[in-house]
C-alpha cells in the first residue's frame, strides 16, 4: 500500500510539473473550472429569488449541502477521475501495457494524463461549504460529522468511478454509463432529497448509497428531521456506506482485470 501511494503521487506530480510549464494555459484552466462551477451555485441564487425554502431548506441549508457534495465529488474526480477513460485504453489496446508494468493498473489508470487544474473545483466546494457554515448556527458538538461527511462522500464518488470503469471491461465502450452515474450523482446530491420522491430516495439511500455523501449527515448537522421519515441512526452510518463502496467497488475492479482479454495487438 505504502509503495502505491508513493508511486500515485511520484506520477500525479511528473504531470503537475508539466502542466505547470504553460502557466497561463494552467491558471486560465483552473479558473475555467471554477467558473463552470460558479453556474451551479448561480442556479440555486436564481431559484432562490422566486422563493424562500426548496425542499423545506433555506438557501444557507441549500449551499451547505451543496458544498459538501461539490468538494467530495471535486476531489474524487481531481484524484480518481481518470479512470472512467479505461475504456479508451482498452479499445487502442494501450491497457495492455498497464498490465505488465510493475504498477498498479489502478494507479496508473488514476494519474493518466493527470488535470490539476481540476482542483479549481476543490476551492470552489471548500469555499461554499465555509461561507454556508459561518451563516449557520451549528452546534459544537456536531461540527466532527463535517469532515467525515467529506471524506466519505469522497469515498463513496470514488467507488462510483471505479464501479463504472470495471464495468467497461464487459461493455468496453460505454463511458456514458459512468458519466451517468458520476456527474448525475453529483448533480442529484446538491440539492436537499426532500425535492424528490420518496422511491429516488430510498434508492439513493439503500441501493447506490449517494444519500451518505451530504444528505444524512447533513441532516445531522443541520439538527432536521428527516422528510422521508428514514430511522435517526442512518446519519452515523456514513464512514460504513463508504467502507462497503469501496469493498464493492475494488472486488469489481479485480473481477473485471481477472476477465480482461487482450486486444491482440
Amino acid at each position: 500500500m505504502i509503495v502505491m501511494v508513493r508511486t500515485y503521487v511520484l506520477l500525479v506530480w511528473t504531470w503537475t510539473r508539466a502542466a505547470a510549464q504553460y502557466p497561463l494555459s494552467f491558471t486560465l484552466m483552473t479558473l475555467g473550472g471554477m467558473v463552470l462551477g460558479g453556474l451551479d451555485v448561480a442556479v440555486i441564487w436564481v431559484i432562490f429569488t422566486n422563493t424562500t425554502t426548496l425542499g423545506g431548506f433555506g438557501l444557507s441549508e441549500v449551499m451547505f449541502l451543496y458544498g459538501a457534495a461539490c468538494l467530495s465529488f471535486a476531489t474524487a474526480d481531481l484524484l480518481f477521475g481518470n479512470v472512467d477513460r479505461i475504456s479508451q485504453h482498452i479499445r487502442a489496446g494501450t491497457f495492455d501495457t498497464m498490465l505488465i508494468r510493475p504498477v498498479s493498473p489502478f494507479v496508473q489508470m488514476a494519474t493518466d494524463r493527470f488535470v490539476p487544474y481540476r482542483a479549481g473545483r476543490v476551492v470552489q466546494g471548500a469555499v461554499i461549504l465555509a461561507i454556508a457554515l459561518s451563516h449557520l448556527d451549528v452546534p459544537g458538538d456536531r461540527v466532527w460529522m463535517i469532515p467525515v461527511m467529506v471524506l466519505s462522500g469522497i469515498v463513496i464518488f470514488t467507488a462510483v468511478w471505479v464501479l463504472g470503469s470495471a464495468v467497461q471491461f464487459l461493455l468496453t465502450d460505454a463511458p456514458d454509463l459512468t458519466n451517468s452515474l458520476t456527474s448525475g450523482g453529483a448533480t442529484l446530491t446538491q440539492y436537499p432529497l426532500s425535492v424528490y420522491s420518496a422511491d429516488l430516495v430510498r434508492g439513493v439511500t439503500f441501493v447506490l448509497p449517494l444519500a451518505f455523501v451530504n444528505w444524512q449527515p447533513g441532516l445531522y448537522v443541520l439538527g432536521r428531521e428527516d422528510p422521508s421519515g428514514l430511522p435517526y441512526w442512518l446519519r452515523f452510518l456514513s464512514p460504513a456506506a463508504a467502507a462497503a463502496m469501496a469493498l464493492v467497488a475494488a472486488l469489481a475492479w479485480r473481477t473485471g482485470i481477472r476477465h480482461y482479454r487482450s486486444t491482440g495487438s
